[in-house]
């Protein structure tokens, strides 16, 4: 008897578990998001165009993507990986999308050994100018 109680709710947990994650679309907006800064989000879904981007806050007067869409440009928008660091970047230090743009590309010139001119901090690099 215990074995067929067991069953019946493991059967249950991944019906309603596969239901729940082929629906998610769906019904995730629907959640509300945290109200407390500390706790990240569950889930946030970045926009695919250029326009959801302007929405989303990722355009300024010195980074205008409005030209892009005027042009009717049909890639993607920007960069996802780019997208979701520069608004870790905004929430986390509480600053505009200019700012953040700024950190995240000092960041990225780190981690890849560029100094803060734009040239290579290797001790071999050779430039010719």
């Amino acid at each position: 008897m215990a074995s067929y109680v067991f069953y019946s709710v493991v059967f249950s947990t991944f019906i309603i578990s596969t239901v729940l994650y082929f629906t998610r679309y769906h019904w995730l907006p629907f959640i509300p998001t945290s109200r407390f800064p500390s706790i990240p989000y569950l889930y946030h879904r970045l926009p695919t165009t250029f326009s959801g981007d302007i929405e989303a806050g990722f355009s300024s007067s010195a980074f205008d993507l409005s030209t892009n869409i005027d042009s009717g440009d049909t890639r993607a928008g920007l960069d996802e990986r780019g997208k979701r660091e520069i608004q870790k970047i905004m929430k986390a230090r509480k600053v505009g999308f200019d700012e953040g743009r700024r950190l995240y590309m000092e960041q990225r010139f780190r981690d890849n050994d560029i100094g803060a001119d734009g040239r290579p901090r290797d001790p071999k690099f050779v430039s010719f100018s």
